[in-house]
């Protein structure tokens, strides 16, 4: 996991990965996020990163693989993860519009209390991932493999789960809306506690 070192401005958020401080006492979070942005380009394995709460707009991530790293309360419009690799990191209460994960394999990560709108994990490993309290609309989870993942108490509207796997995926207290999972084994999801 990446090493903590809090902010130099004394906030106790942890400094972003090459800087002293963090995204919200940054004199240029743009920068910073450019910065970021170059250092995953230039690489294919990206580990112990930590880029909490800076905004990345039309980026491309594909191809990449990222070991524990952190995007808590980052933002990402436009952004390409196709055929990423994903493994222990945070993505919590992060904002994703409009971003592509197609064909990714993510195992092990947190989306817990995000938002996802218009955003698609279409033929994806989606192993172990916490959606707790997250909320997704418009987007597109067909053809991946849930396996064990949890969206509980999330707000899923008009999305497709369609023709995935779904045994041991618990949505239990979740509120759908438009949501079709047509062609998906939920004889094996959790959609209730059982008692």
């Amino acid at each position: 996991m990446f090493i903590i070192r809090p902010c130099a401005a004394g906030c106790g958020r942890p400094a972003i990965t090459g800087s002293s401080i963090c995204a919200i006492h940054s004199a240029n979070p743009v920068l910073e996020a450019d910065r970021i942005g170059d250092y995953i380009a230039q690489r294919e394995i990206i580990k112990n990163l930590n880029a909490q709460g800076l905004h990345f707009d039309g980026m491309d991530f594909s191809h990449r693989k990222f070991y524990g790293c952190s995007f808590s309360g980052a933002s990402f419009s436009m952004c390409v993860f196709t055929k990423s690799q994903m493994r222990m990191s945070f993505f919590d209460s992060t904002v994703f519009n409009n971003c592509d994960f197609s064909e990714s394999n993510i195992e092990f990560v947190t989306f817990g209390g995000a938002t996802l709108r218009n955003c698609t994990f279409e033929g994806s490993e989606l192993v172990q991932i916490n959606f707790g309290g997250s909320v997704i609309s418009e987007s597109t989870f067909n053809n991946s493999n849930l396996y064990n993942s949890r969206f509980i108490n999330a707000d899923i509207e008009h999305s497709d789960f369609i023709d995935c796997n779904l045994k041991r995926t618990y949505f239990i207290k979740t509120r759908q809306d438009g949501v079709s999972f047509k062609s998906s084994n939920t004889a094996e999801a959790v959609f209730e506690m059982e008692e």
